[in-house]
């Protein structure tokens, strides 16, 4: 069954391959859905897919790339459904 999560990440995250990372781990995971810069300086990250997937890819988004600065991730679930793919934006 299908499930979907949305997640704000702040910290250092912008400018730094954040979302680019999201996509790669999003695709070896076989997760759709997107990640994009908010005007705060969060990143927003929708996921949909399968439970298991979806908490790897929680794990990740706290880790996130090399030059990441993660402080925090607010995950909620969400009803707002992906289409097929991963994008960025």
């Amino acid at each position: 069954m299908q499930h979907c999560i949305k997640a704000w990440v702040y910290g250092k995250v912008q400018g730094v391959g954040y979302r680019m990372f999201c996509k790669r781990r999003a695709k070896e995971l076989n997760l759709d859905g997107y990640a994009l810069n908010l005007s705060d300086g969060r990143v927003e990250v929708l996921v949909c897919g399968h439970s298991d997937a979806i908490e790897k890819m929680i794990e990740s988004l706290n880790e996130g790339p090399a030059f990441a600065q993660v402080l925090g991730v607010d995950v909620e679930p969400s009803q707002e459904t992906a289409a097929a793919g991963f994008m960025t934006g």
